[in-house]
């Protein structure tokens, strides 16, 4: 099974995490198909918008822990950092339609989101710091520069879930869809509403929003990443990744 799809849809690229069965949770060969997908339409003229998104039940439950854990990132060449740093160099609009779970970078992506539609179903988590790591995707810059210090300090600090309504008061969501069903519809709304608008003045102004803190992000995203490397290889990361796979033992 393609685990991740892509489909066209009047100039908007859809991705969508298709891995149901492991709660969309995402593998190197995911972030590498999802890296080659974003840069493909970013040079690709038919294509105006990028949009992610997972299945009524779940956006993505964030890294497989096994496939984490056996191929953990050792650097910025890693998968998963190449496709944050797609996220982060991306010139067209990208939209997020969120059902279910968003957890770790299923909720980190979405602060390098330009719209993100979320169900009242969504559930959001980053539970970094209840692991032994440290944020990554430019977290610990992004989300209190959105929700202000006390905020970003009580969902990275804390890692315990929160809702949609959380998620908007934190400035992850433009959108709260009362009908889950109709998330993906309604993302898809606003990239054809994108679509149709003069494709170099939506590329101008994104860019023009995006300059001041652009490097800034790339610089923040970077020592996250050497510290998360570092993190991965403390004691208590080791515990904290031991004691998941205990219980999730258990529950088999």
């Amino acid at each position: 099974m393609n685990e991740v799809l892509t489909e066209q849809d009047n100039g908007c690229l859809i991705l969508q995490i298709n891995r149901p069965e492991k709660k969309n949770a995402l593998t190197h060969p995911m972030y590498t198909q999802l890296t080659e997908a974003i840069l493909a339409a970013d040079e690709d003229e038919s294509i105006k918008t990028l949009l992610l998104t997972g299945n009524a039940e779940c956006f993505t439950s964030g890294n497989d822990i096994k496939d984490f854990m056996l191929n953990p990132p050792q650097g910025s060449d890693s998968p998963v950092f190449q496709f944050l740093q797609a996220l982060v160099n991306l010139q067209k609009p990208l939209i997020a339609a969120v059902n279910g779970n968003a957890v770790g970078i299923g909720t980190t992506l979405l602060l390098h989101c330009d719209f993100v539609y979320v169900g009242q179903n969504a559930i959001f988590q980053l539970p970094f710091v209840n692991l032994g790591l440290c944020p990554e995707a430019a977290a610990s810059f992004l989300l209190p520069k959105l929700a202000g210090h006390r905020i970003a300090a009580e969902i990275l600090m804390l890692g315990q879930p929160f809702d949609c309504h959380k998620a908007k008061e934190a400035g992850l969501v433009n959108q709260i869809i009362d009908d889950p069903a109709q998330t993906l519809n309604i993302a898809k709304q606003t990239a054809h509403q994108l679509g149709k608008q003069p494709t170099q003045a939506v590329l101008l102004t994104k860019k023009l929003m995006k300059q001041h803190i652009k490097s800034t992000v790339q610089d923040v995203m970077q020592q996250e990443g050497t510290l998360f490397v570092e993190r991965l290889k403390s004691p208590e990361a080791h515990a904290a990744f031991s004691a998941f796979f205990n219980k999730t033992t258990q529950k088999k």
